[in-house]
C-alpha cells in the first residue's frame, strides 16, 4: 500500500481533498459516538486504531490521523500553487509524512524540475522543522525548490512568500489551509 499520490490537474487535487474529508468524517463519527470515561477516550485516541489515513483510509490511531490530515492538506494546497506556476512539470507525486515513499514530500514527474517539503505546525520553528527542511532542500539539485507550511499564527495564517536570505534558491511559503 503506497501513501504516494499523483496529481496531474486541479481535479485530482479536489478528488484527494474529498478523500481527506471522508476520512475526517469517519473519525468525527467515531468521536461523536464515544461515550465512555474521558480517560478511556483519551487512551483510545492515543493507542487504538480508531482513525483513518487521509487518502488510503487504512486504520491509524486518531493522533496520527490528525497529523497526517494536515500534512496532506498542506501538500495538496501547495500542489495547487505548483500546478499554476510550473505547467511543464508533467504533474506531481506527493508522499508527505514520516513514512514517505520518495525523497521529498512533493516532486515533479519531470525529473529534477520541482521539489518541495511541507509541514503543518503551531509555529514554523516547532521542532526545528523549517530549518531541517531548508537544510534538506539546500543539497538538492531540483531547479525549483520550496518549503510550504501551515501555521495558525496570524502572520503565517495566510498564503504568501516569506523572505529566505540564508537559502535564496529555496522559496518559503506559508499557506492558509
Amino acid at each position: 500500500m503506497s501513501d504516494s499520490i499523483t496529481i496531474h490537474d486541479f481535479d485530482d487535487i479536489e478528488k484527494y481533498i474529498q478523500e481527506v474529508r471522508v476520512a475526517a468524517r469517519n473519525a468525527y463519527e467515531w468521536i461523536a459516538q464515544h461515550n465512555s470515561d474521558p480517560l478511556e477516550f483519551m487512551r483510545s485516541v492515543k493507542f487504538e486504531k480508531k482513525g483513518f489515513h487521509p487518502t488510503t483510509h487504512h486504520p491509524l490511531n486518531l493522533i496520527e490521523q490528525v497529523n497526517q490530515t494536515w500534512t496532506y492538506m498542506v501538500a495538496l494546497h501547495a500542489t495547487k500553487l505548483l500546478l499554476e506556476w510550473h505547467h511543464d512539470a508533467e504533474g506531481f507525486i506527493l508522499a508527505p509524512g514520516a513514512n514517505a515513499s520518495q525523497e521529498l514530500d512533493i516532486m515533479s514527474i519531470k525529473s529534477g524540475f520541482v521539489g518541495a517539503e511541507t509541514f503543518a505546525a503551531t509555529s514554523p520553528k516547532s521542532n526545528g522543522k523549517l530549518k531541517k527542511d531548508l537544510a534538506k532542500l539546500e543539497v538538492r539539485s531540483e531547479k525549483y525548490r520550496y518549503v510550504f507550511f501551515a501555521c495558525p499564527l496570524e502572520q503565517y495564517n495566510v498564503t504568501k512568500q516569506h523572505p529566505n536570505p540564508d537559502h535564496p534558491v529555496i522559496q518559503v511559503w506559508s499557506l492558509k489551509v
